[in-house]
Formats: structure tokens, C-alpha cells, sequence
């Protein structure tokens, strides 16, 4: 078993660890990093629950491995309101369109978003749609999470996301 040292940057703050070889993200995430936001559901890339921000970009937890993060930058779900406690302003619009219950799926659902929403060009009601795509939720019925995205891409132009 090969075990590898790794260094990256989660929440803003530097992780260093010893990693084994087939330790994924996601678990060194929760058991070592002690991030227990993100969900681990189907282990397979399907669900969603597990996404996570890596260097800009949304990534599933559980198909990327923990060596592979190395130098990276990771946000979590813990990580997106600001150090006041302030809602991110997908964590608001999902809050106020009633877009969660049992809050499995909730963090990488709003990691998906926040990715998007924050991408050089901003992202569409189409887009944020069709990202959903790749999140199951069971509890919604979809419509408070369809609500909250019709919210974000309502802004008027040029308000920050």
C-alpha cells in the first residue's frame, strides 16, 4: 500500500496529511479533515451529494482520490458563508425557496451552483437546470431548488453572485 504526503489549501486554511494511495477525497474530507459537510451517497459520482469546489471547478468527492488533491484549493459547504455567518447567496436563494428538507443532498447541491455562479460567465437558468441533472434528491420534489435557481439568475445585471 503506498501512502503519499499532501498538502492543500481546504476553507482558505493549509491541510497537511500522510494519505494512503486509495483514500478518497472525500473521506480524507470527513475523517481526517473533519469536514463532515459534504455527504458520501452512491460512491459513485451519481447522487452529487459528495461535490466539493476544487481549484474553481465542481468535482465529486468520491471519484477523485485524496493524493490527487494535492496542492489544490478545496471549499467545502463549510466554507461558502462568510466568517459573520452571512448565507452565500445560493445557500439564501435555497433557504428561501424552501429547496431543502433532510439536508442530505443539500451541500453538493449548493456546491454545484456556487461553482457555476461564480464562473467567469455567469451561469443561466438553463444551465443551473441542466446541472441538476447530476444531483439526486429525494425529499424536494426539485421545485423549491427549480425556485431558488430562477432567484439567483434573476439578479439584475452587474450585482455580484
Amino acid at each position: 500500500m503506498s501512502e503519499h504526503h499532501i498538502a492543500v489549501t481546504i476553507n482558505g486554511r493549509l491541510h497537511q496529511a500522510t494519505v494512503e494511495g486509495r483514500q478518497v477525497l472525500g473521506d480524507f474530507l470527513r475523517v481526517t479533515a473533519g469536514l463532515t459537510g459534504l455527504h458520501l451517497g452512491c460512491e459513485h459520482g451519481v447522487c452529487g451529494a459528495c461535490t466539493i469546489i476544487v481549484d474553481g471547478k465542481a468535482v465529486r468527492a468520491c471519484l477523485m482520490l485524496a493524493a490527487q488533491a494535492d496542492g489544490t484549493s478545496i471549499t467545502t459547504v463549510e466554507g461558502l458563508a462568510a466568517p459573520d455567518g452571512t448565507l452565500h447567496p445560493v445557500q439564501q436563494a435555497l433557504r428561501d425557496a424552501h429547496g431543502l428538507q433532510c439536508g442530505f443532498c443539500t451541500p453538493g447541491i449548493v456546491m454545484t451552483l456556487a461553482a457555476l455562479m461564480q464562473a467567469p460567465a455567469p451561469a443561466t437558468e438553463e444551465t443551473l437546470l441542466a446541472a441538476m441533472s447530476g444531483h439526486i434528491c429525494r425529499c424536494t420534489g426539485y421545485q423549491g431548488i427549480r425556485r431558488a435557481i430562477r432567484a439567483l439568475t434573476a439578479r439584475p445585471p452587474g450585482e455580484p453572485a
